[in-house]
């Protein structure tokens, strides 16, 4: 491979690493490969979400995720820092305050009085401080992960970095596209420096309408996005002008397998989650990735999701997911509920055919090649395909949906591509 080519050369080490990035076989004493539940896309106090940090981290261990990545904009939830009471109840309700004392006790509340007794202000506790409180081995960890939240041309330019050792500055740029690229170095340079593995993945692509497929396929270093956001104001399905974010995952995908030569993007469902006492908004609960990893630790899961051993869901279940790249099938099995039906739909994008229309190209690109009623279904890569993945949607929604008509989804990560 000559590595004068750079966007060549880049496909081959990337789509090395996944080859031998997958789980080895078990060897005696290791524990089974297990999935594991987690978000990586929340907000606290330390930035516009509108609870204590601590409390969301128990929101969510409490219904089973066994990880979190609190996600506050520019910033990670270390130091000292002091917020005015009033400017929480105003961002939440009177009883805020209550109930942190009710679940966490008097003596772990601090408050002081500000401003000759006219307010009050709470010590906001930071990572290092309250994760003793809530994480518990093989059960549930907390990862430290910032919103790096930059601008250009004005539309926002959102990129959450999960297991990072210290907080990354937005690197600024005069396009979308550059600034996608600079904060990525910077993401990049800080796991090598700091010899740590960093996830990166691009943020709701919809929202402001910010990102489209040719944004996301040009920036070669990225492999993750969100093909699903729990947020109502992202514009998840699109309009008449812009396609919805599941079609753009497939847009960017047929330009990174034919014009780019690299591997294509994998999606992430997350929560975006602000709002935690019931009130409109972005809550938790919508979104979320499971992770198949012997071990529940940051390196681990971070590891398997480059390797696309993870799939990510609004509420749908896998019972089993597998991809045998000896026989190139993608095979799969639902966890079903009970009431529900399933549709399994296998979706591909075609290499192109010579001389090919651009009505024949629109089609090609995320075409249904097999759709099957039921729960448990595979596909077996003819050869034809640049990539194929799955999305198996159920006929009842979801328990907190975010936009209008929503099912509850999963969806794989592109395969056969390898």
């Amino acid at each position: 491979m000559n590595p004068s080519n750079p966007l060549r050369f880049l496909s081959f080490v990337v789509t090395t690493l996944f080859c031998f990035a997958a789980p080895l076989s078990a060897q005696a004493g290791d524990p089974p490969l297990k999935w594991w539940k987690g978000n990586l896309h929340t907000h606290s106090l330390w930035s516009d979400g509108d609870q204590f940090p601590e409390m969301i981290g128990d929101w969510y261990r409490q219904r089973d995720y066994n990880f979190l990545a609190i996600t506050d904009h520019n910033v990670l939830s270390e130091g000292d820092r002091w917020m005015s009471l009033k400017k929480i109840v105003a961002r939440s309700d009177d009883g805020i305050l209550d109930r942190y004392r009710e679940r966490f006790g008097d003596s772990w509340v601090e408050t002081r009085s500000i401003q000759d007794g006219k307010d009050t202000e709470v010590r906001l506790k930071p990572l290092d401080e309250f994760r003793s409180q809530l994480e518990k081995s093989e059960k549930f960890i907390l990862i430290p992960a910032e919103e790096i939240s930059d601008r250009a041309e004005g539309k926002p330019v959102h990129i959450n970095a999960t297991n990072l050792l210290e907080a990354i500055p937005p690197s600024g740029g005069d396009t979308v596209r550059e600034v996608m690229q600079n904060n990525l170095r910077a993401i990049l340079a800080h796991e090598k420096s700091h010899g740590r593995h960093v996830l990166p993945h691009i943020n709701h692509p919809n929202f402001h309408y910010a990102m489209t497929a040719d944004d996301l396929a040009a920036v070669v270093s990225e492999r993750f996005f969100e093909v699903y956001n729990g947020h109502p104001g992202v514009n998840h399905m699109g309009d008449h002008e812009h396609p919805s974010v599941e079609r753009i995952w497939d847009l960017a995908n047929a330009i990174r397998r034919t014009d780019l030569d690299i591997p294509p993007l994998m999606g992430l469902a997350t929560d975006d989650s602000h709002e935690y006492h019931g009130k409109p908004g972005s809550r938790p609960g919508r979104g979320w990735v499971m992770v198949r990893s012997r071990y529940l630790s940051p390196e681990h899961l971070i590891k398997a999701m480059k390797a696309g051993d993870f799939y990510s869901s609004s509420g749908v279940t896998l019972r089993d997911l597998e991809y045998q790249p000896s026989t190139k099938t993608l095979s799969l099995q639902v966890e079903p509920q009970p009431g529900a039906k399933y549709k399994i739909e296998f979706i591909a994008t075609l290499a192109p055919e010579p001389n090919e229309t651009a009505e024949d190209a629109e089609k090609r690109i995320g075409k249904v090649v097999k759709s099957v009623e039921g729960v448990k279904a595979s596909y077996q890569v003819t050869g034809r395909e640049l990539y194929v993945r799955a999305v198996i949607s159920s006929d009842q929604p979801p328990q907190d949906p975010s936009f209008k008509d929503q099912t509850q989804q999963a969806w794989t990560q592109p395969v056969g591509w390898e």
